[in-house]
């Protein structure tokens, strides 16, 4: 890094804490503080969340998945697009649940259930939100540890400091320091000010990377280069990869329409009409996020694999093996061994089309890998096992900003820190929200014995922000992850997402769900998460030898694999000493189906009565606010505008962004690129060159063209909108009522005027 990168660095982000400090002066009550006081426009929730979209660990995430699995499973990921554009255009969930006004989940469940349920569910989520996200600073702190070749200590006072904790320690202070300044108007102000950053950064990425990666001499060999049934770039030819395979597909698809609601922090939208259309200019939005880390895994995927870098790759691959070696293997004696049988490795001379494709199990990074564990199992450390899938864990996540600080020339280092940097903080301060939020409305603020003033208010959420913040210190600091990121968070989340998908849904959309019912959902899902969670943690130092004492490895194993054998390939449950045989896809895809069957059940046996929907969603008589309430009819002309979610609310801009969106999603992407693909490859199969090509058009150069029109548009409605959101909270006067209390499955703010319509 040169002083005109720190300067590229260090002066944008002053201007983001900037404008933190001047939404300071508009937090007039508790709802500006908690929901913005509900007047964001479209295009700032939109814009604003370009940047909460990016993040570090999302990127990293990403990698590890398409590093493993390459981008050949994306093309099945098509199939989702029907039913993610119906659920886009109609608002699903997302319109109903800013009809009931409440500032968050939690109110919404007492509102909806009991009052016991809001803090139970509450406390659920903010466990289960809180685990899954705490290693994201761990995440970001490491990251640029290894781009900037920072050393793990230093010296301060004659004492050797972590250089990891002292970074945790900054990232977490910048993202409370926001959310104390102005909570979510500082989060969603600087979140906009940052997406418009990031717009011109990733455009200039994504030619960078294009550019130096020529697609026809380097990429598409490079992907080519996989043994049968480990394709990645050829969707018909991935029946032998595991974790991120079509299965994994069939679960996004579940938790799509099952989990669309689960992690709302709170709508800060002028209304659930202005709400739907963030979230349909959102989809638009997600293209280019996706390109942005497609091109940087292209990036990393060919500079690792290709001959031409192979002088490169070796480099970056000693250099992440000695830092994880250093990080985590406290033995000198040991560590110094790994690092010396590392250095042995020579660079690779593997020439693609000659010598034998690469697969999941040997490929160029497996000499480093089994030197690794060899010399763990050599020198008899005591949980071998277990520091190899640490060790493995590690390696793979931190090759990303090796391969960045390795071919990025000065000026674009200084750009792609903050880049990264700007990602980090937005993601970093929403997460610590929403945890914060959910805290301290939904427990704290129940069980309060009188009514807090703002002030008061306002500061109980600054503190259980600040505690939460010590939690993810805590976590990133003691805590070793020893899976991908996705399987991880998708194994930990699903203690709060194993059962609250039916609870979320049913509440909005059903009158016969009852509390019951939701108790049922919630408790078996906790309980099902435990034990995956126990048995994904402990298996390779706990479960495994607990088995091969009892020498029951190969009767367990033959049992799983009977169970899995009907889904073979895409289900394989074989006996493993390091990771368990089940993944977390597989564990929470079982966890979902049993809460929602109980959900349904438990409700049916216990509804009493039906429950009053219309006065949750301030509809019919209940309105309070004057909004149109009417939806077009099923009538054949208006059918079409119907599956669209054209309603009356829609002005002419919004119709035309609503089928614009539809036409490209839908007719482009799905019809176009996926339907009529698939019928003409079930007649004559593209050659794996074609693939290529296909690829090149459809996942860059088409969502490239969509990216540049979408940062014009976006960043003009950004700063429109910004000025408006302004001026509305300098006009707004503060309810102090509006505080996310309920009264009899009323909000306090509500209730005097929602019991004199019952009355009439």
């Amino acid at each position: 890094m040169q002083w005109y990168d720190w300067l590229i660095v260090l002066i944008p982000t002053a201007l983001v804490f900037y404008m933190g400090w001047t939404a300071k002066s508009y937090v007039k009550g508790v709802a500006d503080f908690l929901s913005m006081g509900r007047v964001c426009g479209r295009y700032v929730m939109c814009v604003a969340d370009v940047a909460n979209a990016l993040s570090i660990i999302g990127l990293v995430a990403y990698i590890e998945a398409q590093y493993k699995a390459g981008f050949a499973l994306t093309f099945w990921q098509n199939i989702m697009l029907p039913l993610s554009i119906l659920l886009s255009l109609t608002g699903y969930v997302y319109f109903r649940f800013r009809e009931t006004k409440a500032m968050s989940i939690g109110q919404f469940l007492e509102m909806r259930y009991s009052r016991s349920l809001r803090i139970f569910a509450a406390a659920l989520r903010s466990i289960s939100e809180i685990f899954a996200n705490m290693i994201m600073p761990a995440v970001g702190a490491r990251f640029f540890i290894y781009m900037l070749d920072l050393p793990q200590t230093f010296n301060f006072c004659g004492l050797q400091v972590p250089t990891f904790m002292v970074l945790l320690l900054i990232i977490l202070a910048m993202a409370l320091a926001l959310i104390c300044l102005g909570g979510s108007l500082a989060i969603t102000i600087t979140d906009a000010i940052q997406g418009m950053v990031c717009y011109p950064l990733v455009t200039l990425f994504i030619v960078y990377v294009l550019w130096n990666y020529p697609w026809s001499s380097e990429v598409v060999p490079t992907m080519s280069d996989r043994v049968a049934g480990q394709s990645f770039i050829n969707p018909y030819d991935l029946a032998s990869l595991r974790d991120f395979n079509l299965f994994s597909l069939v679960v996004a698809i579940f938790v799509l329409f099952i989990h669309r609601g689960s992690w709302i922090v709170t709508s800060g939208a002028k209304s659930a009409h202005e709400h739907k259309m963030a979230g349909v200019l959102g989809a638009w939005r997600g293209t280019f996020n996706i390109l942005l880390y497609v091109v940087i895994t292209i990036a990393v995927i060919v500079t690792l694999n290709h001959k031409n870098h192979a002088e490169v790759a070796r480099t970056i691959r000693l250099e992440v093996s000695s830092k994880v070696a250093d990080e985590i293997i406290a033995d000198k004696n040991v560590r110094d061994a790994v690092i010396a049988n590392i250095k042995k490795i020579p660079p690779h001379n593997h020439t693609i089309g000659v010598d034998k494709p690469l697969s999941h199990e040997e490929n160029l990074d497996t000499p480093y890998l089994q030197t690794v564990h060899k010399t763990l199992q050599e020198n008899n450390v005591a949980d071998a096992n277990a520091k190899y899938q640490e060790f493995n864990t590690l390696y793979h996540q931190l090759t990303l900003p090796m391969v960045m600080r390795n071919i990025l020339p000065g000026g674009m280092m200084g750009l792609f820190c903050l880049l990264m940097l700007l990602a980090m903080l937005s993601t970093d301060d929403t997460r610590i929200f929403s945890a914060a939020l959910t805290v301290a409305q939904d427990v704290v603020l129940p069980l309060c014995p009188r009514q807090l003033s703002p002030k008061e208010h306002i500061m109980m959420v600054r503190i259980v922000a600040l505690s939460i913040g010590v939690v993810f210190f805590c976590g990133s600091y003691f805590m070793a992850q020893l899976d991908y990121i996705n399987l991880f968070v998708t194994i930990v989340a699903s203690m709060w997402m194993g059962g609250c998908g039916p609870v979320i849904i049913f509440g909005l959309y059903s009158r016969f769900g009852t509390t019951q019912g939701a108790w049922t959902s919630l408790l078996t899902g906790l309980f099902l998460a435990g034990l995956g969670i126990f048995l994904q943690r402990n298996w390779a130092d706990l479960v495994y030898p607990a088995m091969q004492s009892w020498g029951i490895v190969d009767s367990v194993g033959a049992v799983l694999a009977a169970i899995s054998r009907p889904f073979n390939p895409y289900i394989v449950w074989e006996m493993n000493p390091v990771k368990c045989p089940i993944n977390a896809y597989e564990f929470y895809f079982i966890n979902m189906l049993i809460t929602l069957a109980l959900y349904c059940v438990v409700s049916k046996l216990t509804c009493k009565e039906p429950f009053n929907l219309d006065r949750m969603l301030h509809r019919g008589k209940y309105s309070l606010d004057g909004e149109i309430k009417t939806t077009l009819s099923w009538a054949p002309k208006n059918i079409l505008a119907k599956l669209v979610g054209i309603t009356p609310e829609y002005t002419r801009g919004d119709k035309f962004i609503a089928w614009g969106f539809f036409f490209y999603s839908f007719v482009y992407n799905f019809v176009i690129a996926f339907v009529l693909v698939v019928i003409w490859n079930a007649f004559m199969p593209w050659p794996i060159e074609w693939w290529g090509h296909y690829f090149l058009v459809v996942t860059v150069v088409i969502p490239g063209i969509m990216t540049v029109i979408s940062m014009v548009w976006f960043m003009i409605g950004g700063i429109i909108d910004l000025r408006k959101l302004f001026r509305d909270l300098a006009a707004r006067k503060a309810n102090d009522l509006d505080n996310g209390q309920v009264e009899g499955n009323m909000s306090l703010a509500d209730k005097a005027e929602l019991e004199s319509l019952d009355k009439e």
